[in-house]
């Protein structure tokens, strides 16, 4: 188990609300990762104004400038690379990237998404958990593969879908545990108790705080 702290670059579209759940984690002085650059292909994502006032180093690339994928990942891997970046965060980063990119950052790169995957990848995801009447619903810390919201998966967090519920309510609720989720999924990572094997992420072996299932409706 690595004892330095992992250097982590976050990737944004927006307005960074994952980002800033990683970022208070990391002021702790026992979490295994410091952020040291927010990056965003948007330039007016609100979320590097956040990430300034916080201290850290950002930089905008808009993809829009580009013409070509490609062109755009050779900026922002050029800047994860200067920044000496043992990991990357994707944090609401709304640009499929790919497989080269992907490739390059092997198992090293991790994504959170609303749903608990397989199910529902993609854009949608609680209105689509409602129209299919599930009664749990979630989020997934995964590393990042070429495939859009594939890759091994490192935490999930189950979130009960309620009697009545419209999508901004459900979203509400899962993008709570989206902020306890990401900080501890990386510090699982960081720490190398959680190690990528393959398609498989190895969790560590030890008391399991949560041994019985969660039942949605619940039991009496």
């Amino acid at each position: 188990m690595s004892t330095a702290k992992k250097r982590v670059g976050i990737l944004i579209s927006g307005r960074g609300s994952n980002m800033m759940s990683l970022i208070a984690a990391a002021r702790e002085l026992d979490y295994p990762a410091e952020i040291v650059c927010v990056l965003s292909n948007r330039p007016e994502a609100e979320g590097l104004s956040k990430a300034a006032a916080a201290g850290i180093r950002t930089g905008a690339f808009d993809h829009k400038s580009y013409g070509s994928r490609e062109g755009f990942e050779a900026d922002l891997d050029k800047a994860l690379r200067a920044a000496e970046v043992d990991i990357v965060a994707c944090a609401g980063f709304m640009r499929k990237m790919t497989a080269g990119f992907v490739e390059g950052w092997r198992d090293r790169m991790i994504n959170i998404h609303p749903s608990l995957l397989p199910s529902f990848r993609g854009l949608d995801t609680h209105a689509r958990a409602l129209e299919a009447g599930v009664k749990l619903t979630g989020c997934t810390v995964h590393v990042v593969r070429a495939e859009l919201d594939a890759g091994p998966i490192i935490a999930q967090a189950a979130v009960p879908v309620l009697e009545g519920d419209t999508s901004e309510r459900l979203a509400a609720r899962v993008l709570e545990a989206e902020h306890t989720l990401y900080p501890h999924a990386l510090s699982l990572l960081a720490s190398g108790r959680a190690v990528v094997a393959g398609e498989i992420v190895q969790l560590p072996q030890g008391p399991i705080n949560q041994a019985k299932p969660l039942y949605w409706p619940s039991i009496p």
